[in-house]
């Protein structure tokens, strides 16, 4: 790992999404239950714009392991690229 992953590893959800929005880059994330001020959702609630990319969110991160469910997190993230700038200000997207 670099100084720069290690950086985005140890960064609040605040410093990470304007790091990739910065960026253009998307953000792929589980779904946490993380609340209060710091939270993503909080963050996205606060900071997002017409021209933000949405957040990408793994609805069941356990069940990644399972193929059809796996699939269909990947059919869902091929969707949304090719209409990338239809999604952009909605904040998040949940896959699948």
């Amino acid at each position: 790992m670099n100084l720069r992953d290690t950086v985005l590893v140890t960064s609040s959800d605040r410093v990470v999404w304007r790091f990739v929005q910065q960026r253009g880059m998307l953000l792929l994330t589980g779904n946490r239950n993380m609340d209060g001020e710091h939270s993503l959702e909080q963050v996205i609630r606060e900071e997002n714009h017409s021209t933000a990319l949405p957040v990408l969110t793994i609805s069941d991160v356990d069940r990644i392991v399972e193929r059809q469910y796996r699939e269909a997190c990947a059919d869902r993230l091929v969707e949304i690229g090719i209409a990338l700038e239809q999604y952009r200000g909605t904040g998040r997207l949940y896959l699948p």
